[in-house]
């Protein structure tokens, strides 16, 4: 299902188990980490990235907006955690939002721009899948992964088909999320962005909230990675990601207005 179809589907489709109006738990999840650092720079590691973008967005959001809490899913540089803790930690805390921070990788150095995935289903072997097939990987760090999830191999084509056809309750204000992230990136960081794509993504799998899966630049070129690496490039995307948040917050937030809070 095309991104654009599914998009109609779901903005006329609004679940019971949904919690409308009310954006005020943030789960917040760093890539990677630990023994699993992720893609590689020249200089710069992924996990190291994700951490130090993920810290960012959540003192930007705990600065401006303090009625939304931040949790995070990775609270140390070097700390591994389970994909599937990562879902099983943001469920626990009934967060309201997921969004996973990671870093992208190609054989091009000149490969270049943003994305920002949702849950969905694409033709295989496609970009988007190469990314899904990378960032899925982490699992093979984890002991006996294949009990874990449910026999999902993350080295098998026919489980990301399997994985992507899940269905996901929340895609409509996924999708809504990121649009304004690559928006943001867009006008505010001033970044190339590679659009809004759908991919089977282990992280994004089992989180019963909307979700989303945020590549904020290929660390194989070289310009994005110094970009990456600058304590005002990273704030730039901090800061994205950021205001992509506080518009989300106020779409979704309709405010009765004979109960206004």
């Amino acid at each position: 299902m095309s991104l654009v179809v599914s998009s109609l589907i779901f903005a006329a489709y609004t679940p019971l188990c949904m919690k409308p109006n009310k954006v005020r738990k943030v789960i917040i999840d760093a890539g990677h980490g630990g023994k699993d650092p992720g893609c590689f720079g020249k200089k710069l590691q992924e996990k190291d990235v994700c951490f130090n973008v993920a810290m960012e967005v959540g003192a930007l959001i705990k600065m401006h907006l303090p009625d939304v809490q931040v949790v995070y899913t990775r609270t140390q540089k070097n700390q591994f955690v389970e994909l599937r803790e990562r879902a099983r930690l943001a469920n626990r805390e009934h967060g309201d939002l997921f969004m996973s921070i990671h870093c992208n990788a190609s054989t091009s150095k000149e490969a270049s721009g943003t994305e920002t995935y949702i849950m969905g289903m694409n033709e295989f072997n496609s970009n988007e899948d190469d990314v899904a097939l990378r960032e899925n990987a982490s699992i093979l760090n984890e002991v006996d992964y294949l009990e874990k999830y449910d026999g999902f191999d993350p080295e098998s084509p026919m489980s990301h088909i399997i994985l992507a056809n899940y269905q996901n309750t929340f895609q409509h204000n996924s999708l809504r999320f990121a649009s304004h992230i690559e928006n943001e990136f867009v006008e505010s960081a001033r970044r190339k962005s590679r659009g809004v794509k759908q991919s089977s993504f282990v992280v994004l799998w089992k989180t019963a909230m909307p979700s989303v899966l945020v590549e904020v630049g290929f660390l194989t070129n070289p310009e994005e990675e110094t970009f990456l690496g600058d304590s005002t490039g990273k704030t730039n995307i901090a800061l994205g990601i950021f205001h992509a948040f506080e518009k989300y917050k106020n779409t979704v937030e309709v405010r009765n207005p004979n109960n206004q809070k």
